[in-house]
């Protein structure tokens, strides 16, 4: 196992962790249900933040000690699992042009153009720009691994200091010693009464209230191309046009307990809490900022985003600190971040895919490279995008790829658990081996992950029962 490099030197999957969730929970749902429910549900914020820390690690330890990705790990585990849970997957991320469209409404309410469209074609026009934009990018840049770091954490950086300085807002600051409270000790507002058709949007926030679904999955292929840990000698995906082509396959070794090697390995696990850390922790904060902005700037006024204004209404919060132009500025930075969510996104699904074709479809691995195949699945999704993003509105596309990415996280947790405490001990050195208090927490983690599932499943229930 190399040497960890210099604790600041190695962080950085976390930070694109943390400006994809962005994207999703803090961005979108949250705000929702603040703006609807004041703080009814708030006391579940942190807890949900925080049950990701610990699964984040998990995810991260396999990729660390093997190299490999945690897809790679599933088929190891078990094949007839792992093709199932890809499938699930797949069918998962046939919506996630949402993402782009949610961003096209964003500089279309900015830009009013073209102007001879109306509102829904001014949306699209822009969403399917920015995924002609974000697809070039990824097609010329030497290294896609470089170009998504940089990309998300310049966005994640401006986002996070944007929001803290709008939470400086007179209006923001009166609300807060009873936002704070509600953290802890929740408040039902009289006026509103529970909907249980917005069972899909909790489950989202609370799930999502980082990654969630899949997308949690993607932390391994970051620290892959990180190179973290065993992942050195692994390569990365580089472009067919700029970049020298690079060797990426399984690296062929047999581990051996080299001398110094726990040492070594403590290094890695600190780097591991502290690089996803990174993303939880800073995730955690701009969660807390959107929440308090909706709480202060939206929910006494009865402003609730909907299917077609997941965006705009946001704007509210930049505005009220510095008008028309904090609004613009808001609607440019959330076109920008949900455009680097489908880049980001596009990116590790087309990784995954290449993996799990290679495991299972013998022919293609011989017959193609990696990188070919990695490029060809970038084509497929954007294709995909560009024909799901006109069929439904936003929400509904990204709710559909939550519910069914909710399902896969009950399932892949549990299998985590089985892969790193049963599986794992036995391809590794014991001095690398996971400490058995690492199995309890992930199966608190996996506990917790299942009752939310039958609490979607008894209100969801519940609803239908009452439509009839």
């Amino acid at each position: 196992m190399p040497p960890r490099p210099a604790l600041i030197a190695a962080l950085g999957p976390g930070v694109i962790w943390l400006a994809l969730a962005q994207g999703s929970g803090e961005l979108i749902w949250w705000p929702y249900i603040i703006a609807k429910y004041g703080l009814g549900f708030l006391c579940l914020l942190i807890p949900a933040c925080l049950l990701q820390w610990p699964l984040n690690v998990e995810i991260g330890r396999y990729t660390l000690l093997t190299g490999e990705s945690i897809w790679q790990g599933f088929v190891r585990l078990h094949r007839g699992f792992a093709l199932c849970l890809w499938l699930l997957m797949a069918l998962s991320f046939l919506w996630f042009g949402g993402f782009a469209s949610a961003g096209g409404e964003a500089m279309a309410a900015l830009t009013h153009f073209p102007s001879n469209l109306s509102e829904g074609g001014r949306k699209l026009f822009w969403g399917y720009a920015s995924v002609a934009v974000s697809f070039g990018a990824l097609l010329f840049s030497r290294t896609a691994y470089v170009l998504i770091a940089r990309v998300m954490t310049v966005i994640a950086s401006v986002t996070v200091l944007g929001l803290l300085l709008a939470c400086l807002n007179a209006q923001v600051r009166a609300a807060s010693p009873s936002f704070f409270s509600g953290l802890f000790m929740p408040a039902w507002p009289e006026h509103r009464v529970w909907q249980s058709q917005d069972a899909t949007q909790l489950l989202t926030a609370v799930s999502f209230a980082g990654l969630g679904g899949f997308w949690t999955l993607f932390y391994s292929s970051w620290l892959r191309e990180k190179r973290a840990g065993m992942a050195a000698f692994m390569g990365r995906v580089t472009s067919p046009i700029t970049g020298r082509a690079e060797y990426i396959e399984d690296a062929g070794f047999v581990p051996a307990a080299e001398p110094g090697l726990q040492k070594t390995w403590r290094g890695w696990l600190r780097f591991l809490w502290a690089d996803a850390g990174v993303g939880v922790v800073g995730n955690l904060v701009t969660t807390l900022a959107t929440c308090l902005l909706a709480y202060a700037l939206l929910f006494p006024q009865g402003k609730i985003p909907s299917a077609t204004t997941l965006v705009t209404h946001q704007s509210e919060f930049f505005a009220a600190t510095w008008g028309d132009v904090g609004r613009a500025v808001f609607l440019v930075v959330a076109a920008a971040f949900l455009a680097d969510t489908w880049l980001a996104t596009v990116d590790a699904v087309a990784r995954t895919h290449t993996e799990m074709v290679r495991a299972f479809v013998p022919r293609v691995a011989r017959s193609l490279s990696y990188r070919n195949t990695y490029y060809a699945w970038v084509v497929v999704l954007t294709a995909i995008t560009c024909a799901t993003m006109a069929y439904q509105s936003p929400s509904t596309l990204i709710l559909t790829s939550a519910v069914i990415g909710f399902l896969g996280t009950v399932s892949y947790t549990t299998a985590l658990l089985f892969l790193n405490y049963r599986l794992l001990p036995r391809l590794v050195p014991e001095a690398a081996a996971p400490a058995r208090s690492g199995a309890l927490l992930l199966g608190a983690v996996c506990s917790i992950y299942a009752g939310l599932a039958a609490l979607y499943l008894y209100e969801v229930g519940k609803g239908l029962v009452a439509s009839y």
